[in-house]
């Protein structure tokens, strides 16, 4: 019994691990296992932008694609891939995080400088703050809907001050620090003036780098920018004629733009490019050695069962 056990733990493992190998040698979405020969790539930036990963679901994709990790990661498959002759930037996202947006574009400037291939960005409902710092930076063009909602050009730090809260229902917070500033940002105390200097200086500071970002991008004076950069949205139609985006169009007009920059034609060939797969979600590594684990401890309580029983029956 025990070496039945062990051999089909065994085969289990080969199993799936020849099924590994063969998702990972075949990620593409290729129709009819024959491979693109030119096409545009387009990479899919949707809900709130974040540093890191986003969670994934075995049962579908992403609940949102804007985690940096994925993003930075398709941006350079895109740029190894010879076949990939443009960039698509498939944007539907309110903004997020400041360090995920300069995370991204510093992968999009690597994309620019390892193979001279447009980018074009294309916004759906919105594109603004940290998602029109990735339109803007490396972008040759960017087209937005009439009705889109973009620009947003600002920092904002949010404090929430519960101390008041906190007396009403009788809870009183306390702490040991190190330093006079280490609890900055506490909820249960008000903000002293030399820390609102201090967070002020930082939200300056980054507020500065998205002025240059667009700036240097969209080929604007910036003292022109921050006259538009107070965190106010603008409607496409706005945008245009402020010069934050250059055509107002949808997905398909910014994938002819494409076209036409690459002599791929007006309806050019696209493949998504896409993170990790649900299939090899569920079947990496991570997992095969999860398997591994539960087939030794398998072997080892039958092991000690058997032992059992052998000292029962003496």
């Amino acid at each position: 019994m025990l070496k039945k056990i062990f051999i089909s733990a065994v085969l289990l493992i080969a199993v799936l691990s020849f099924i590994v190998s063969l998702l990972k040698g075949n990620n593409s979405s290729d129709k009819g296992g024959v491979q693109l020969r030119s096409y545009v790539a387009v990479v899919d930036i949707s809900g709130t932008i974040v540093s890191g990963t986003v969670d994934e679901t075995l049962l579908g994709s992403q609940v949102s694609s804007g985690g940096s990790d994925s993003i930075m990661r398709q941006i350079r498959a895109a740029a190894e891939d010879s076949n990939a002759k443009a960039l698509v930037l498939r944007i539907n996202s309110p903004g997020g995080s400041v360090t995920a947006a300069e995370e991204i574009g510093r992968e999009l400037a690597r994309y620019k400088e390892k193979t001279g291939r447009p980018i074009i960005s294309t916004m759906g409902d919105m594109g603004a703050s940290a998602a029109y710092w990735i339109a803007a930076c490396q972008s040759d063009k960017i087209y937005a809907n009439a009705s889109t909602l973009t620009g947003s050009i600002g920092v904002y730090m949010p404090y929430l001050n519960t101390e008041e809260l906190y007396k009403k229902i009788g809870l009183q917070a306390d702490k040991i620090k190190s330093g006079t500033h280490k609890d900055i940002l506490s909820p249960d105390r008000p903000m002293t003036p030399e820390e609102k200097v201090i967070l002020q200086n930082m939200v300056n500071e980054m507020y500065g780098q998205f002025v240059e970002v667009v700036a240097q991008g969209r080929k604007m004076d910036p003292a022109r920018v921050r006259t538009l950069a107070d965190g106010r949205v603008y409607t496409g139609k706005q945008a245009k004629a402020l010069g934050l985006v250059d055509e107002i169009g949808n997905y398909y007009d910014a994938l002819t733009e494409a076209g036409h920059l690459t002599g791929l034609g007006d309806v050019p060939t696209t493949k998504a490019v896409e993170g990790r797969s649900r299939w090899r979600m569920l079947l990496d590594a991570d997992l095969q050695n999860l398997l591994r684990i539960e087939a030794r401890n398998l072997l080892e309580n039958k092991a000690l069962d058997t032992s059992g029983l052998s000292g029962a029956k003496g």
